[in-house]
């Protein structure tokens, strides 16, 4: 017997579907999503949350004409299997295969790209105004998790919609989780609408009207049920203070009652909110009990959602040890985290300094400011966030922290290739974005013992710093018991050498340790050294090996336009050395995901890229080194 999920090879097959068909497809996409992701890893529980959401979007809507905007665009794969991409779902997050989040180069239905949140209402109202603007009648659809609304674009994007758009549709998917508790008092206002009996009682009640007996009579009487309702809550529901019809809360995972609501919803004249109570990992129970786990994950059991074991720790977690240890003897140490605390993994930290933990929700640029604040009544903040998503916080970092030389510490987890989340996650320009800013020192640890070291040498600067540290774990080096302050700005010479110098940057090390045994074996004598500093850069170190060698080499996981090579040549330049400089590192493009070892190799990010890179500088060494040797 054909499964329902393969005969959907377009939105339009959903449309022909029975109520009876509709909950089957329902459950086929929860037992395809589970067996598949958990093979390739992914976003697993958000996606499990918006099953009957996204089929009763596709359902009453009209995509391509009409737009969804999934906010972050995580919880996507519904949107993937019902769109045409149900026989290649088994390569999302693969190599050359679907993209964990919404791509427009990859369908037509994808009206809009994500992967960081907050930006959904303010693209839908773009849509919404651009469609206004030439005459169409395509609906826009928002659908926004509840975590999005502690982001401050949302309120922005909020106080922008009455005035601009008489038609936009949002819709507020409400399971209490981002990645760890949502947190803050947004998220307690809409539990408090959510939790409300009374208002529940009422809102049921209106509910049962529109989805057994429909009409405009059914649906006047509720929609008076729900204005009497609303006044319960407060001095009125948030939305409509901004000038939006709110509708809801509604069990969004009542397939006849979403269709319903949506139906009555297209023939509104006005933006609107529907607020949908949804359940994260619905249908997996370990998702349901782990919520924070199955957010986003590897490969794990499909029955009993058990993972490899983590084996070695990594680099987030010595971020976290390590800073746990610096506030056991410094009560001045206080942690800050924007949604964070799993992926940074300060709640590590959080147990042993709850009072100096701070999570601020989805609000990169307040957690900068509020870290600022913190540092100008002698704190010590050590921000962790994401190299990627700390770029929604540059002003901040310039105007707040930078100008005002406060000692503020960036701990930028996945500084370079992110892997199979792709563009909107590789954190690959906060070297550039940084080290054009005045007072900031960035380092960057080639193994964990460095990053303990680098996060001393922080807490004792009396400026702003920022640490680089990679996803994933590192070469396996012990972190000794007490960690020592490195001279700012000073390199370390790993092995000298006379022909060739490389400076390998953080995790490049390895690559840069091949690099040296390959040229080695051709008879070149070669020095290999860690720069440590990505800002100030050791002039002295540069002049010495640029003044003996007559080849530089540099290996960075970053961008080549304004990274660590761009700045070893502007020193280069700066002291006049004719030496040449062969830079390694990403190039002027967004990288696609996949597998960051392969990726590497393909982009040139390899001990035989840089050879391949330099070989005609190369050549012309090893022909001088043979030739001294035979004149000897």
């Amino acid at each position: 017997m054909s499964k329902i999920l393969e005969t959907i090879k377009s939105p339009a097959d959903v449309k022909r579907l029975s109520m009876e068909q509709l909950t089957e497809l329902a459950s086929e996409i929860r037992e395809r999503l589970i067996l598949s992701v958990a093979k390739t890893g992914g976003h697993i529980g958000p996606n499990l949350g918006v099953v009957e959401l996204t089929i009763a979007m596709h359902y009453v809507f009209d995509t391509p004409t009409d737009s969804f905007i999934f906010d972050v665009s995580h919880q996507a794969y519904v949107h993937k299997l019902l769109t045409g991409r149900e026989e290649q779902f088994h390569t999302i997050r693969q190599p050359d295969g679907l993209n964990g989040f919404m791509l427009r180069t990859e369908s037509v239905h994808d009206s809009y790209g994500a992967g960081h949140a907050g930006t959904a209402l303010s693209a839908a109202l773009g849509m919404a105004v651009g469609r206004d603007m030439s005459g169409g009648k395509e609906h826009i659809v928002a659908l926004a998790g509840d975590a999005a609304f502690t982001n401050g674009i949302s309120f922005e994007a909020l106080n922008n919609i009455a005035a601009q758009t008489k038609r936009l549709i949002i819709i507020l998917n409400d399971n209490e989780w981002s990645i760890d508790k949502n947190v803050g008092a947004i998220a307690e206002y809409f539990h408090k609408i959510a939790t409300n009996p009374t208002y529940n009682s009422l809102h049921d009640k209106a509910a049962d009207l529109v989805e057994k007996f429909g009409g405009k009579a059914a649906r006047h009487v509720a929609r008076k049920a729900e204005e009497a309702a609303k006044g319960l809550v407060g001095r009125g529901v948030i939305f409509e203070e901004f000038g939006l019809s709110y509708f809801g809360p509604i069990d969004g995972h009542n397939l006849p009652l979403l269709i319903e609501t949506f139906r009555f919803l297209k023939q509104q004249n006005k933006p609107v909110v529907l607020h949908a109570i949804t359940q994260k990992g619905r249908g997996f129970q370990p998702a349901i009990d782990s919520q924070k786990k199955f957010h986003g994950l590897g490969a794990y059991h499909p029955e009993t959602g058990e993972t490899k074991p983590a084996g070695q720790r990594t680099y987030s977690e010595i971020f976290a040890e390590s800073l746990t240890k610096l506030a056991d003897n410094n009560d001045k140490v206080v942690a800050i985290t924007a949604a964070m605390p799993n992926g940074t993994a300060l709640d590590l930290f959080r147990p042993h300094h709850p009072k100096r933990y701070f999570d601020v929700g989805i609000a990169e640029e307040h957690a900068v400011l509020f870290a600022a604040g913190m540092a100008t009544k002698g704190y010590k903040p050590f921000c962790a966030i994401y190299s990627t998503f700390l770029q929604r916080a540059f002003d901040q970092i310039v105007h707040d922290v930078c100008l005002q030389n406060l000692p503020v510490v960036f701990c930028m987890d996945r500084g370079g290739l992110s892997g199979d989340d792709g563009p909107t996650h590789h954190g690959l320009f906060d070297i550039s974005y940084l080290r054009g800013i005045p007072n900031i020192v960035h380092m960057v640890p080639r193994d964990e013992d460095q990053l303990a070291d680098m996060m001393y040498t922080a807490m004792l600067h009396a400026g702003p710093s920022a640490i680089r540290y990679p996803r994933g774990v590192g070469p396996g080096v012990a972190v000794k018991a007490t960690p020592k302050a490195i001279a700012i700005g000073q390199s370390e010479v790993m092995q000298d050498g006379e022909d060739v110098a490389i400076f390998a940057l953080g995790a490049m090390m390895g690559e840069g340790q091949r690099l040296v045994d390959i040229l080695e074996a051709q008879g070149l004598s070669v020095a290999l050294i860690d720069p440590r500093f990505a800002k100030p850069v050791d002039r002295a170190c540069i002049d010495l090996y640029g003044t003996r060698c007559r080849l530089l080499i540099t290996l960075e996981d970053h961008v080549l336009a304004g990274g660590f090579g761009s700045a070893l040549l502007e020193c280069a330049n700066e002291l006049e050395l004719t030496v040449p400089v062969v830079r390694v590192g990403w190039p002027d493009a967004f990288i696609e995901h996949g597998k960051p070892e392969a990726l590497k190799a393909k982009y040139g990010l390899t001990a035989e890229g840089a050879m391949e890179k330099a070989a005609e500088y190369l050549r012309v060494l090893v022909d001088a080194r043979t030739l001294r040797v035979a004149t000897r």
